[in-house]
């Protein structure tokens, strides 16, 4: 009886790991097991399989998606990168359901995805450069500017963009950044800091009827850049009329006109387009300047909202400069993420 006792408590007394390894094998197992000799594995999940396929084609011909209806293109396009979390679940359905089918069919989606977004998973970051530039929608309710600008300060950057500035608020920002920039102005809600001297200085019009974006000729020791700063309109996702993004999308096109009739070679954008690069709405600036983050930087960069990083709508993009590297700022008050860049002004070296 001894015995027997002592062989009984040892059996059920194994290793907890051990048994969750046991239950592991045994799902494996279950997922796993069966696939050799049934013929069944071709003719089960054609749906996921079709599903499979119709993800890499939205993918694949998002440019091809029509923005009559709600700007549906645009509003896929801003979350695009988003759409690669469907082909886990599919796998998943394809394991469980025990088809070969919807497994080879993945196999298109992932292609397209890695195609589209494989070189953000890189780090394209490199050293030196002339200029550090930064950009960030503060918000308009920030409940600390005073510390918001101190953060953006310290991230080093020569030249500082604002976004979103109250005009009541705007004494604070230029009380905290005045120790570091010896130069600024403010347009409007945007508003521009630099350690260099600052000439040319001139509101932009992107058909809003107030201002939201200006110009500025800074004098860095490589030689003149000229420098934008753009708030976008905001748009909106509503259930009656889709993706609002009418006037956004025509004042990108007012701030693509007044960058290309730039005389300066070297421009830098700095802002929040409310917009990402892969949005055709916003051709009329991205068809003419390179994105930092695409350029040099690791991962996709998003910024908004700053609790969750969903989307990279703040941007710094570049004409005639060559991007050493990007990347995203701390959080602070606001509900954007700060990024910043440092560029190579000499690109003839």
């Amino acid at each position: 009886m001894a015995q027997q006792a002592y062989m009984t408590e040892t059996d059920n007394g194994g290793s907890g790991p051990e048994r969750r390894g046991d239950r592991f094998r045994r799902l494996l197992n279950r997922l796993f097991s069966g696939w050799r000799g049934d013929p069944r594995i071709w003719r089960r999940g054609i749906v996921t399989a079709a599903v499979a396929v119709l993800l890499a084609l939205v993918m694949l011909l998002h440019a091809r998606i029509p923005n009559r209806v709600g700007n549906l293109g645009s509003l896929t396009e801003t979350f695009l990168p988003w759409l690669g979390l469907l082909i886990p679940v599919l796998l998943l359905i394809g394991l469980v359901r025990k088809s070969a089918t919807a497994l080879i069919a993945l196999v298109v989606p992932v292609a397209v995805w890695l195609n589209l977004f494989g070189g953000l998973l890189t780090d394209k970051t490199g050293g030196g450069g002339d200029l550090t530039v930064a950009t960030h929608n503060v918000n308009a309710d920030n409940p600390d500017p005073s510390g918001t600008a101190r953060d953006v300060a310290a991230s080093g950057a020569d030249v500082v963009a604002l976004e979103e500035l109250k005009a009541s608020v705007v004494p604070v920002y230029e009380r905290a950044l005045a120790p570091t920039y010896k130069y600024h102005s403010v347009q409007g809600t945007v508003g521009l800091w630099s350690k260099y001297p600052m000439t040319g200085v001139k509101a932009v019009d992107i058909k809003l009827g107030w201002t939201r974006a200006m110009r500025a000729t800074i004098a860095t020791p490589e030689g003149q850049v000229a420098f934008y700063v753009a708030h976008l309109p905001s748009v909106r996702v509503k259930l009656e009329a889709g993706f609002t993004a009418r006037q956004r999308d025509t004042s990108a096109d007012a701030l693509g006109e007044a960058i290309a009739d730039e005389p300066l070679k070297r421009k830098v954008l700095l802002g929040d387009l409310n917009g990402t690069m892969n949005d055709r709405s916003l051709n009329g600036v991205t068809a003419q300047m390179r994105s930092t983050q695409g350029a040099a930087g690791s991962g996709f960069g998003f910024s908004w909202p700053a609790s969750f990083p969903m989307a990279r709508i703040d941007q710094i993009l570049v004409q005639g400069v060559e991007p050493v590297s990007s990347w995203t700022l701390p959080a602070t008050g606001s509900d954007h993420l700060p990024i910043a860049a440092r560029v190579n002004l000499d690109t003839g070296s």
